[in-house]
């Protein structure tokens, strides 16, 4: 009996996973749409092509999963607040300081999490990725390194290059340092893993 509860529990969590693919197109979708009506017309339209397909992949992923992820809940009030000002003072820059305030405030949070012995990462993501305390402090502590460094960058290009190359780094070149960033973790994930019986055990 208790046996056929713990399938049925499993199962119904399992519903709840967002398929990998649509994840993905969740993730990236806003951000190709960005890029292509920017080509198509101008920065504005562009800004409101994003704030829409941001807020709609929210929904949709809210929908699919019944949870509410943090990361993105910060990406969309951003977008909403940047972007809105954007449209409505005329003044492509908000859109641009957007990913600096983001990314600096979501490396802040997880670096302050540290301070006061929690790892946020863990909470946001610990569903995910089966790896012990010591894996996610560290892992937390690089993140907001990062974060904290694509804010600097992005603030460096925004200021030297022209809207359309802003564009594209802000499509393309952080999602290839995001990239290169994981990748670069995974001896550190290899190394924090915890094995299936010991995590079952965990939670």
């Amino acid at each position: 009996m208790v046996g056929n509860v713990d399938k049925s529990l499993r199962s119904t969590g399992a519903a709840k996973q967002m398929p990998p693919l649509v994840k993905i197109l969740i993730d990236l979708g806003p951000l190709i749409l960005f890029f292509v009506a920017d080509q198509l017309t101008d920065i504005f339209v562009a800004t409101g092509v994003l704030i829409v397909a941001v807020a709609a992949a929210f929904i949709i992923s809210w929908m699919m999963t019944r949870k509410i992820p943090i990361l993105p809940s910060v990406t969309l009030c951003f977008v909403l607040i940047f972007g809105g000002l954007t449209l409505l003072l005329g003044d492509e820059e908000f859109i641009k300081i957007e990913v600096t305030l983001t990314n600096a405030l979501c490396g802040a949070f997880l670096l302050g999490g540290l301070v006061m012995g929690k790892s946020l990462l863990k909470i946001a993501f610990g569903e995910m990725t089966d790896i012990d305390d010591e894996g996610w402090r560290k892992l937390s502590l690089r993140m907001g390194v990062f974060l904290i460094a694509i804010a600097a960058i992005n603030e460096v290009v925004r200021q030297v290059v022209s809207t359309d190359a802003w564009v594209v780094f802000r499509v393309y070149g952080i999602l290839l340092l995001t990239v290169v960033f994981f990748l670069s973790q995974t001896p550190l994930i290899k190394r924090h893993w915890i094995e299936d019986d010991a995590a079952e055990s965990d939670r």
